[in-house]
């Protein structure tokens, strides 16, 4: 098979990586991928919101199979046009992407379906959210309606912070259309945890419990960024939440889009929090996460190829499995200054040394110049490792970042530290 992995970050190595394992690819290549998809795929200088030309290029080059890692192509209808023109495309057609593409839709969907979430009111004029931000009481959520480039959420711990982040999603156009309508709901208290699933239609594959680390510094300090490290399965998130998360949130969801007429294909990502009244759902994501995905591929057990390319075709492979006896976490080494200027083409070294059985470095933003492999974005690397337990599988993923070295290259010490809190052993 010819596979071609659409993206160019850490999540879209990872998924490279698990497909070249696949004793059925012939070919991977990647648009535009990056210095580690070059030692595994043909890059391609395509990117990865350019449709027409990714279509193109698959048909040119008889692709059998498109995974798309980003949101922004499957929010756009990638696979609708892939498959106008009978090229076989993993993710949801745009219909379903709505789930992730708004906000408001997700919410009200959530609403028309009885899946928990947290209360929430919709407005496209700016005088009256700020009405209505002045009539209730801190904390609560402002979130633009469509893509932000994750940046379009604001928790408000004062009316001042909502009445600031409405002014500049609606009155000043910060996130331009994204930001035209927005939602202010209930802040909910609690521990964030992610579950995604691998879905065809009704049917699909739940993944480990997941939880990444927002914050640039060690004790969640600093401002927000892509994500800085991530470790699955979350020991404390065991079988009783995980039976809720099916329950109560992914089956609703794919039998709701179904009832919808746009029934669900690809990854389904629940942002969760934890509550009293058992997870509520924050938002939906319709793609892998990153770095969550450096952490999920170790852990699914059988042919990675095979599952994607089953679920695109609507029909998910019977012997494709999660392992209940293996954990696995990754550290993200960043470039100084991120997530604000940093700078580009800094030699990397020791990766091949960190490397070993259980232990992979996904590359996020490099690139090859003269031979060498660099550092091109402010997060650079994902060392990941898996092993039989959370705490073992991070004390190894910390021992190959210590053989990794950049100029000016930074990284939390602290991932996984709630999941060590709450004991390094079970199953999420």
């Amino acid at each position: 098979m010819k596979v071609l992995v659409v993206g160019g970050g850490g999540r879209e190595h990872a998924l490279a990586w698990a497909v070249r394992r696949s004793a059925h690819v012939d070919r991977i290549f990647a648009a535009p991928g990056n210095g580690g998809t070059a030692g595994l795929a043909v890059n391609v200088e395509i990117a990865a919101d350019d449709v027409d030309a990714l279509a193109a290029f698959a048909r040119a080059e008889s692709i059998d199979l498109t995974v798309v890692g980003p949101e922004a192509p499957l929010v756009a209808g990638i696979v609708d046009s892939f498959a106008d023109q009978g090229l076989c495309c993993y993710g949801p057609r745009r219909a379903a992407a709505r789930l992730e593409g708004s906000k408001v839709f997700a919410k009200e969907f959530m609403r028309r379906h009885g899946i928990p979430t947290a209360a929430f009111a919709v407005f496209d004029d700016a005088e009256a959210a700020s009405v209505h931000v002045r009539a209730r009481s801190a904390p609560m959520v402002v979130k633009a309606d469509g893509l932000a480039a994750g940046k379009g959420v604001t928790v408000a711990a004062t009316r001042e912070e909502a009445l600031r982040a409405v002014e500049e999603a609606m009155v000043e156009g910060r996130f331009g259309k994204a930001g035209s309508r927005v939602l202010i709901e209930d802040c909910l208290a609690g521990e964030e945890v992610s579950v995604h699933a691998v879905c065809a239609g009704t049917n699909y594959l739940l993944l480990p419990s997941s939880q990444d680390h927002k914050r640039a510094f060690d004790g969640d300090r600093g401002p927000n960024t892509g994500g800085m490290g991530a470790y699955a399965p979350v020991p404390s998130f065991g079988e009783r939440e995980m039976a809720a998360v099916r329950a109560r949130v992914v089956e609703p969801t794919l039998a709701g889009m179904a009832a919808e007429g746009c029934p669900f294909t690809g990854t389904l990502y629940a942002g969760l929090m934890r509550t009293p009244e058992g997870p509520m759902v924050l938002e939906y994501n319709v793609r892998f996460g990153d770095p969550e995905t450096q952490v999920l591929i170790p852990l699914i057990r059988g042919d990675v190829l095979e599952l994607l390319h089953g679920a695109a075709r609507g029909q998910l492979p019977p012997d494709v499995e999660v392992y209940s006896d293996r954990a696995a976490a990754t550290v993200v080494m960043a470039a100084r200054g991120y997530p604000g200027s940093y700078r580009r083409g800094e030699a990397i070294e020791g990766i091949d040394e960190a490397e070993g059985d259980d232990v992979a470095v996904f590359h996020a933003g490099t690139a090859r110049a003269d031979e060498r492999t660099v550092t091109a974005g402010g997060r650079v690397l994902a060392v990941t490792a898996w092993r039989g337990d959370i705490g073992a599988a991070l004390e190894a993923a910390y021992a190959a970042v210590s053989r990794v070295h950049f100029e000016g290259a930074f990284w939390r010490s602290d991932i996984g530290r709630r999941a060590i809190a709450s004991g390094s052993r079970g199953k999420g």
